[in-house]
């Protein structure tokens, strides 16, 4: 009898569940996308009740094509968008307010007055991260502050905060089950990622009640069993990460010193670091990379805000292409740049720059410039901010000799090649791409009994190509020097 996992993908544009089998083969997958709110400069809002009922329906359209099967599904795993924060009623599961997207930069004068008041160490000691509009604590303070009576209603313990994944879960479980898993509540910037706890002091300097908090469990957990009425019938709910987690997971980067780099809305590149706890003097994010049978494994991070959604803007906002195809062919019709470059900052930059009130420039454009020009900037300015990330981690002390890659842009072979060449590395991409989904199906079933090992996973990666590099360094240092040229200017126009 074949076993199968339910993975619930729940992501910035769309949600996505598939089904998984016991050889990490995804068997079947439906997708809908969602709406993206920009109520104002920087700001970005999701529907939550849009978010839970199009992960819902998907995620009926995938069980019904169970029936046809010879198997069941034991567990269902999710990863979600990290970050993007949700408060809702404990009585109805009414959202309060909108969901603020992590994304979302409307909090940066807040993370100012914060840094103004000397906060700064004492927030980055604790979470490992750097005090910025990205992580969920100023924006629960936000909505409570903001949302009619909604921080006395939090002060009686009446409403419920959660990432995208404990929003998911509560649902699921009808309202039974009010939990996260270590990723995700380390990347709140309310979690203490040495004590593996909220931390009290943390919570005060955000105006955040502890009576909102979700219990926090390992990653591979019950988490709770689905309600009869959700899914018609109970399934348990045994693996959570956070997106970049469950990826680190998917490729099975186990061993201190593997990275990936995931390609999808944004570009996130995590490190594992072990039992060790690095602390990066380059503005890298020192996070929770898993927590497996009480033990952490510590990675560290860097976050690009921007690198598929460059695609997207080029195709809904610029018409500049129909589809994600388009873009390598584009590219790869151009024997160079031609002296373009785009610094994709639409919604600030992330690391190592932490440039919030940076915004998108194009530099180099002649009468001659056009869209094959502008879409192959946009696609090297991902390779590029990689670059940057890449750079931070070696001056902490990291040797990285391989890079294993996924996401949508992941599957672009010009994309690939062109970053092998601007790394200066070797880049590997897996037979299946889909690592974040994986990564969740693996937690749920290494505690569900389907996955015996850490070990068993890795033996399930192979590799699909490998991108070996094929430019020259003098070239690549030219690149990288007009790109970081770009930066800096991109930098002084954001200081007015």
């Amino acid at each position: 009898m074949q076993a199968y996992i339910l993975s619930i993908d729940q992501g910035t544009t769309s949600s996505r569940v598939l089904l998984i089998d016991q050889d990490g083969a995804v068997l079947h997958t439906r997708q809908q996308e969602f709406t993206q709110f920009f109520p104002y400069d920087g700001w970005v809002e999701h529907d939550p009740k849009e978010i839970w009922q199009t992960t819902l329906a998907v995620a009926r359209e995938v069980l019904d094509y169970t029936n046809s099967l010879p198997g069941q599904v034991q567990a269902i795993g999710i990863t979600n968008q990290r970050e993007t924060t949700v408060v809702w009623d404990r009585a109805t599961g009414e959202p309060v307010y909108n969901a603020i997207v992590w994304q979302d930069r409307r909090t940066a004068k807040f993370c100012t007055s914060l840094k103004q008041k000397g906060l700064s160490p004492t927030i980055q000691t604790k979470t490992g991260l750097l005090l910025d509009p990205y992580f969920s604590a100023t924006k629960i303070a936000w909505i409570l502050d903001h949302a009619e009576g909604a921080r006395k209603r939090a002060e009686r313990g009446e409403l419920a905060f959660g990432t995208i994944d404990t929003f998911l879960i509560w649902h699921l479980t009808g309202g039974k089950s009010h939990r996260t898993d270590a990723t995700n509540a380390s990347r709140t910037m309310l979690f203490d990622i040495r004590e593996q706890r909220w931390d009290s002091e943390l919570l005060e300097i955000f105006s955040v009640p502890d009576s909102c908090l979700p219990e926090v469990l390992d990653c591979a957990a019950d988490f709770g069993t689905t309600d009869v009425s959700v899914l018609g019938k109970e399934l348990p709910i045994c693996g959570v990460a956070g997106d970049q987690q469950a990826a680190l997971i998917g490729q099975a980067c186990f061993e201190p010193g593997m990275v990936k780099s995931t390609y999808g809305t944004g570009c996130f590149l995590v490190i594992n670091t072990g039992t060790e706890l690095v602390r990066s003097q380059h503005q890298m994010l020192s996070t929770i990379g898993y927590r497996l049978y009480g033990n952490t494994c510590y990675a560290m991070e860097g976050s690009i805000f921007v690198a598929g959604a460059a695609m997207q803007w080029l195709r809904d906002e610029l018409n500049l292409i129909e589809d994600a195809a388009d873009s390598a062919n584009l590219a790869r019709s151009l024997k160079d740049n031609s002296g373009v470059y785009l610094v994709p900052a639409l919604t600030g930059l992330g690391a190592p720059h932490w440039l919030p009130d940076a915004r998108g420039a194009v530099f180099g454009m002649t009468r001659d410039t056009g869209k094959a020009q502008i879409t192959r900037a946009a696609l090297e300015s991902v390779a590029y901010q990689t670059a940057d990330l890449l750079d931070a981690i070696h001056s902490d002390g990291s040797s990285i000799n391989r890079l294993r890659v996924d996401g949508g842009m992941a599957n672009n072979n010009w994309f690939c090649q062109f970053l092998s060449n601007v790394l200066g590395l070797p880049v590997d991409r897996p037979s299946n791409t889909e690592t974040t989904a994986l990564g969740a199906a693996y937690l749920a079933g290494l505690h569900s009994g389907i996955f015996s090992s850490l070990d068993s996973i890795s033996n399930q990666w192979k590799s699909d190509r490998s991108f070996d590099v094929e430019m020259e360094s003098a070239q690549r240092d030219q690149l990288l020097k007009r790109w970081r040229k770009a930066v800096r200017l991109v930098a002084e126009f954001a200081e007015g």
